[in-house]
């Protein structure tokens, strides 16, 4: 039986987050008393406009950036309260983010790449865990190559195979078919879907996108730093309805 979206477990738990950055004319606030909680198991869309607050929501979220007020919890964690080392093992050992730009090191093969959450969090990578990290992704028979061999779509799912193969609680991604057709963009959803649907993960995803949206369970629409609205199980056509209205 599917458990109602609002009904489950916050993996994430946001409680009155404010995020302000110092500029010439004094503190400009992006986010503003935001309490919002990504339930687990499930896929969380992030909408709004350019300049919203959307990229400074999941980074908080994340534990990449501090709220300059408010709290962040990661279960029974209170991000806000952990100093940087903690921080760091969190995001190492419970976190995973997808950048837009892939983040990948290009002196390494995608096998090295996936492999390397592994090494950093002190674990011996087996060929095998990291071989069928490359499989799920499709990317089986190219694991030599350097990420300048490989196309954008390649890139960004070697990505989300060295985000999953180190098994996080909550993996965040950012626009992670902003780079992409229309094609390759379907193809790295599904796989997203699919950390949700088949390994139980839950998804935070950034996008502009309304057919991105759409493989969600739920959408929330951000505007000046506000949550504004929310939309469960949505169409394309109900995002795009949503956001030009």
């Amino acid at each position: 039986m599917t458990i109602p979206t609002d009904i489950r477990l916050p993996a994430t738990q946001l409680a009155g987050v404010s995020k302000s950055y110092e500029s010439s004319s004094g503190p400009a606030p992006v986010l503003r008393d935001v309490s919002l909680g990504f339930p687990q198991g499930a896929m969380t869309a992030v909408m709004g406009p350019s300049g919203s607050g959307k990229t400074t929501l999941l980074h908080c979220a994340a534990g990449l950036d501090r709220p300059t007020s408010g709290q962040v919890l990661l279960g029974g964690t209170d991000l806000s309260q952990c100093d940087e080392r903690e921080l760091t093992h969190i995001r190492r050992d419970r976190i995973g983010f997808v950048f837009q730009q892939f983040n990948l090191l290009p002196m390494l093969t995608a096998y090295e790449n996936v492999a390397l959450p592994l090494r950093l969090g002190r674990r011996a990578p087996k060929r095998a865990v990291v071989m069928e990290a490359l499989r799920q992704v499709g990317l089986e028979g190219r694991e030599k190559r350097r990420p300048a061999e490989l196309s954008g779509g390649q890139q960004q799912r070697v990505a989300i195979a060295r985000t999953l193969v180190a098994e996080p609680e909550i993996v965040y991604a950012d626009e992670p078919t902003g780079a992409l057709d229309t094609a390759t963009g379907r193809q790295v959803m599904g796989l997203l879907r699919e950390a949700v649907d088949r390994a139980g993960r839950t998804v935070v995803m950034v996008t502009h996108d309304p057919h991105a949206a759409a493989w969600a369970d739920r959408v929330v629409f951000l505007v000046d730093g506000q949550i504004v609205g929310k939309l469960d199980h949505p169409t394309a056509e109900q995002v795009a309805a949503y956001v030009s209205g």
